[in-house]
């Protein structure tokens, strides 16, 4: 006997605090569902207030005026079912999901795993759940969870597989790290095949500060094969018909058993709720469905659309529409423009070309080309009369001592309050142009080149730096016309890095080459390995002593820097936080003075 529900995934694109246009957007793609003919709808998690609302969630009135906006939301469901991510306050604050039933909220569900490392600070504001309300719809038995519930084997999932769930709907506000989706999908599967049931996960998608969520939303079968998908980065509602009856599949009732046993020690409650199918949405015929799954990003188109939608975000949704850019010549600010130029249109970037005295005719030429070939305004400001100004003034003051990084970073110093003349003036966002490989070494100047409002390259390393320029070059040659410039020209991407800021300056006079560096970087920043272990993966032990040095001294420096999208399994920001006054080595050493 065939049992079909037919399985919608809102994947939103939700903004932190606006509860009233959050509500209003989970309304519209309701109603977009029920036009689908769907039987229940999926909104990720905290749909409503945004993810991660943080501290807002410490405000008792924006409690209240989120469950304000849950009624309007209820009332919009006449002929469907939905799931809906809220904050619910019962004597504590609770991460909650919503079930909604053709008008009415049937029962919510208290999130159980509350995650509490690297991004996520949810024991900081939420209290665990203990309670399992299964719903019967169509003759399925559901069961409902949030996000982390589904990364447990012994949790929820398992006790509502135990208790005869045959579809486990689980919502989410997964933030996106290069590599994420796959592990993520592994596991998903793995809990689909492992309770023989059929899993709905629905994930939230665009930039809030330094995260971005990629959606991927998907929907598993009982061997833990994908049957359907959303694409990556990009609002999108995915309709499946799931048919739990058509196709016979053995549900391993002992792993279940044994998996339920382990989180009995959780006291969660079961309560079974029958529901009538809505009598609006039954009594239509449903329309066929023509849908082509999404083929999932990877390498490096992934995370340039990671990074251009986090930075369409950021500025988007601050209400900022221009932004300004120090365009030096060199590959971290023409990928920057190229990046900001596909995010909001090239007639919103301002490059800014800012020559001194030490700025070769090259790197003029070629932050020239970038502009000409995305299409973005360019404005030149000399800074010679400025820099030999400041030089007199401090001339008696630096009387007698070498010239060295003192005299070197007024430069950038002077480029700054250029970019940011014209952001106050006109109303632009600075976006910086410093990688990561810099960024943890500290190779860049404070209120200099690290100033800025929003860091675009900040979790980027060197080295990546150059594959996405490769990347974004390829995507465009297609379109390209014969002769046409290509967005970052190849003497950009070819050519030694350099600051310019003294007569033949190389990267690799202050830094190891980065194709040694970054590999050192992923160790010791997002991996904690020590000296001994980053010396036994093949690495100069004399090179990894210098960058363990460089990162620890920069600690401060990092801390003023502007936000950024976050792109590796563990950025600077909010993913890594280290003391900035810390004297540890490694191996109990004697610090350095």
């Amino acid at each position: 006997m065939d049992r079909v529900l037919r399985i919608a995934l809102a994947q939103i694109n939700p903004v932190v605090g606006d509860l009233w246009g959050n509500s209003r957007l989970i309304v519209d793609w309701i109603g977009r569902a029920r036009d689908q003919g769907a039987d229940v709808v999926l909104f990720p998690e905290l749909a409503i207030t945004g993810y991660p609302p943080e501290d807002l969630v410490l405000k008792p009135a924006f409690v209240r005026d989120n469950l304000k906006q849950l009624n309007v939301v209820v009332e919009a469901t006449k002929g469907i079912s939905a799931v809906v991510g809220f904050v619910d306050e019962e004597g504590d604050l609770f991460n909650a999901a919503a079930f909604i039933h053709d008008g009415e909220l049937k029962a919510v569900y208290h999130k159980v795993f509350l995650p509490n490392y690297g991004v996520f600070d949810e024991q900081r504001y939420f209290t665990p759940g203990h309670h399992c309300p299964i719903f019967e719809l169509g003759g399925v038995r559901i069961g409902v969870s949030v996000c982390e519930d589904c990364w447990y084997p012994a949790g929820p999932m398992a006790w509502e597989a135990h208790h005869g769930a045959e579809l486990l709907l689980n919502i989410n506000g997964s933030p996106y790290h290069e590599g994420k989706r796959v592990h993520r999908e592994e596991m998903i599967a793995g809990r689909a095949s492992d309770y023989g049931c059929f899993i709905a996960w629905v994930n939230m998608v665009g930039g809030q500060d330094e995260l971005v969520f990629d959606g991927n939303s998907a929907i598993f079968g009982p061997t833990g094969d994908v049957i359907a998908r959303a694409p990556s980065f990009r609002e999108d509602l995915l309709v499946c018909d799931v048919n739990l009856g058509s196709v016979p599949f053995h549900r391993p009732h002992e792993s279940i058993r044994r998996e339920a046993e382990g989180a009995e020690r959780l006291e969660l409650l079961v309560s079974e709720i029958d529901l009538q199918a809505a009598k609006s949405a039954g009594d239509r015929p449903k329309p066929k469905l023509s849908r082509v799954d999404a083929r999932p990003l990877e390498g490096a188109a992934e995370v340039y659309a990671a990074v251009v939608l986090g930075t369409h975000d950021y500025v988007a949704k601050q209400n900022f529409q221009k932004v300004v850019i120090g365009l030096s010549g060199g590959v971290d600010s023409a990928l920057t423009a190229a990046i900001a130029s596909d995010a909001l249109g090239p007639e919103n970037v301002i490059g800014v070309r800012m020559p001194s005295r030490f700025t070769s005719p090259e790197s003029l030429e070629d932050a020239g080309l970038v502009a000409e070939a995305l299409g973005i305004q360019l404005l030149d400001f000399p800074i010679e009369s400025a820099h030999g100004a400041f030089e007199e003034i401090l001339a008696d003051a630096f009387r007698g001592t070498i010239a060295g990084v003192a005299e070197e970073n007024i430069q950038p110093r002077i480029r700054s309050t250029i970019l940011h003349a014209l952001s106050n003036k006109f109303g632009y966002i600075v976006l910086t142009t410093g990688n990561k490989s810099e960024l943890a070494t500290g190779y860049g100047t404070l209120y200099g080149d690290m100033a800025g409002g929003f860091a675009v390259l900040k979790d980027i390393t060197k080295t990546m730096v150059y594959e996405l320029c490769r990347y974004r070059n390829s995507i465009s040659a297609a379109g390209r016309a014969p002769g046409a410039l290509q967005p970052i020209p190849e003497r950009v991407i070819t050519k030694p890095p350099t600051a310019e800021l003294k007569p033949d300056q190389k990267d690799s006079d202050s830094l190891p080459p980065y194709d040694e560096l970054d590999p050192i970087l992923r160790g010791y920043v997002e991996q904690d390995l020590g000296p001994e272990e980053l010396v036994a993966a093949g690495n100069k032990p004399e090179v990894v002593a210098r960058v363990i040095q460089l990162v620890d001294r920069s600690e401060y420096k990092r801390r003023q820097y502007p936000p950024g999208v976050k792109i590796t399994p563990r950025a600077f920001g909010r993913d890594r936080r280290m003391p900035i006054v810390n004297r540890y080595v490694p191996n109990g050493a004697r610090p350095t003075p």
